[in-house]
């Protein structure tokens, strides 16, 4: 018959222990030096403290042989893993839908290119005043050294805010001249609300754009798929683990038979001799 020690099933809960307590220091860290769209803080901040928790119940109930533990830990797991499961789908959905590519084109990003959930992060104007102040404070546009030259190999390795905040629209037709952006004289090449929107003062710059929302909600898409992959892993993990610790029960009642079994015959020999 299959038999798993409980030691060994102790040592596995140990795994996402570790983890738990890494996605909480994790979460910590990003509400201290996370960039301006900390998404993944949350979500790291109570996957941990729930995978920590789940995962301390289980470790006591295998060391120890309390299967009272073990019991609650398994009521306690099954739902863990079916919430897990059920965000890790919807996220993956939310972050799918849309018509957005998953890298920058030559126009970059738009609001509307991205699912109406994904949206809220750029809708609500407050919201949206938080995040550019923020953008001003950590001068995400500052360390770009973009010249006449370079353009195209400047923004090709910038990130998607960066793309998307820091020049002006691709289709706008603006040429660097120096260090200044400057229109055709005959005027922008479309009539785009971005093009009028644009300016080459650092606090303003294309924060306004539409375009600069767009590369803000590709980051935050792209959030939201590491979490999305992270919760899956968590997922198999707990779940390879959730079924070590039905063996462990089962080697406690067999475990604990054996010695009732043992006490009996004992008592029945006591018995036996004292008659």
């Amino acid at each position: 018959m299959f038999r798993i020690n409980n030691t060994f099933v102790g040592i596995l809960h140990t795994l996402p222990l570790l983890l738990g307590l890494a996605a909480l220091g994790v979460s910590a860290y990003i509400r201290v030096h996370g960039d301006c769209q900390k998404v993944l803080q949350y979500p790291l901040l109570f996957s941990g403290l729930f995978v920590s928790i789940v995962s301390a119940l289980g470790l006591v109930g295998a060391l120890c042989r309390v299967n009272a533990a073990l019991y609650l830990y398994l009521i306690v797991t099954f739902f863990v893993i079916l919430a897990f499961a059920s965000f890790t789908v919807v996220a993956l959905v939310v972050v799918t839908k849309g018509n957005a590519p998953h890298r920058a084109s030559r126009v970059g990003f738009t609001v509307r290119d991205f699912s109406p959930w994904l949206r809220h992060y750029v809708s609500d104007d407050r919201i949206w005043e938080d995040t550019k102040r923020c953008f001003l404070q950590a001068r995400i546009c500052h360390g770009l050294a973009v010249g006449a030259n370079n353009v195209s190999l400047v923004f090709k390795h910038s990130t998607t805010t960066q793309f998307g905040c820091c020049k002006p629209p691709e289709q706008c037709g603006l040429k660097l001249n120096g260090t200044l952006w400057e229109a055709p004289k005959a005027g922008a090449a479309v009539e785009d609300s971005d093009c009028r929107v644009w300016s080459n003062r650092e606090e303003k710059m294309c924060f306004d754009c539409d375009s600069c929302k767009g590369g803000v909600l590709a980051g935050v898409r792209k959030q939201w798929r590491d979490v999305s992959i992270l919760n899956a892993c968590v997922v198999v993990i707990l779940t390879i683990i959730y079924v070590f610790a039905c063996y462990a029960i089962r080697n406690n009642r067999l475990e604990y038979s054996k010695y009732t079994a043992q006490r009996n015959m004992r008592m029945t020999k006591l018995t036996s001799i004292h008659a």
